[in-house]
């Protein structure tokens, strides 16, 4: 794990830099060489690229890979999908419980389109793509529909959509409807302090000054409400992948948490199990987040599955 002044020189050193993938305009980071084997990393719900942490991707750069993380739409530094009337999750959720056909914004296999978009304007044929929560779901979308672009895949603390699986835990799935009281930077990240108290990892807790700076860079980066809701309603419309990942034939890695409450570990189960070959990687104490402490271990373990898919 890089000491403090390492730390201080991957910030020093990252540029952040656009592209237009899929007709959108798209943030995104580089670390690493640009001839050496591409990583491509599609962050989670309401989250920006920059929630895997610098040590993560640099990590994977001192391995000799170069790797990308950027903004899905709607969110960070990415363009924003303006709609006519705001999203209602409840509503959403209800018709998904009757079968009902849904309105979204976007659906997940336009952010996967996204992916490949940003493949396309950095001029990567094909690349090992690493999707942590709805960035796995991505990910495993990416990599069914378009698997010649995709040498290898992680999927991270996701599931498959299979609605007989166990769901979110009532505490989590309340949470995650509940917005902050107001938009004032106070009120924001004392909302992410009790959200992440319900979701981390209860073995991996960051210290609190730790988890208020992690939180504060995030919102001075960017906070945009209504981009976590449209990417919400994408998730819901999906629904269930099996029958898409049962085609996938790429070297796949599984990742999750056995405390995760989000979505809990028998979703991560039912990945491996419904992608031929797929080996999966339970975490003790793990939750629904990517705690420092295993980052060396995640790097380690991905590292291993990308070189055996090489």
């Amino acid at each position: 794990m890089p000491n403090s002044a390492s730390k201080e020189s991957i910030e020093e050193s990252r540029v952040e830099q656009f592209l237009v993938a899929n007709h959108l305009k798209i943030a995104y980071e580089e670390f690493g060489n640009a001839d050496h084997p591409p990583i491509v990393l599609v962050m989670g719900l309401g989250t920006q690229m920059i929630a895997w942490p610098d040590e993560f991707c640099q990590g994977f750069a001192d391995k000799g890979y170069r790797v990308i993380r950027f903004d899905n739409r709607d969110i960070g530094l990415s363009e924003k999908i303006l709609v006519d009337r705001p999203v209602s999750i409840p509503r959403l959720l209800l018709k998904a419980r009757f079968g009902l056909s849904m309105n979204v914004p976007y659906t997940l296999e336009d952010m996967a389109q996204d992916t490949v978009g940003v493949m396309d304007s950095l001029d990567i044929e094909s690349a090992h793509i690493v999707g942590a929560s709805m960035g796995g779901m991505i990910a495993q979308i990416t990599t069914g529909l378009f698997s010649s672009r995709v040498r290898s895949l992680t999927s991270i603390m996701s599931t498959t959509g299979n609605p007989k699986l166990p769901g979110t835990r009532p505490s989590a799935a309340r949470r995650m409807l509940v917005r902050p009281d107001s938009s004032n930077e106070d009120s924001v990240v004392e909302h992410g302090i009790k959200t992440w108290a319900i979701i981390g990892s209860p073995d991996f807790k960051p210290s609190q000054d730790e988890l208020r700076a992690r939180l504060l860079r995030g919102i001075r980066r960017s906070y945009y409400p209504a981009g976590y809701r449209n990417q919400f309603a994408a998730i819901i419309e999906n629904g269930d992948r099996r029958e898409l990942l049962s085609t996938i034939d790429k070297p796949t890695l599984v990742i999750h948490g056995k405390e995760d409450v989000l979505i809990p570990v028998q979703g991560g189960i039912d990945t491996a199990d419904c992608i031929a070959g797929a080996k999966l990687k339970i975490y003790e104490g793990m939750g629904h987040d990517l705690p420092r402490q295993l980052v060396p271990r995640f790097v380690q373990l991905i590292d291993d599955h990308i070189r055996n898919a090489e």
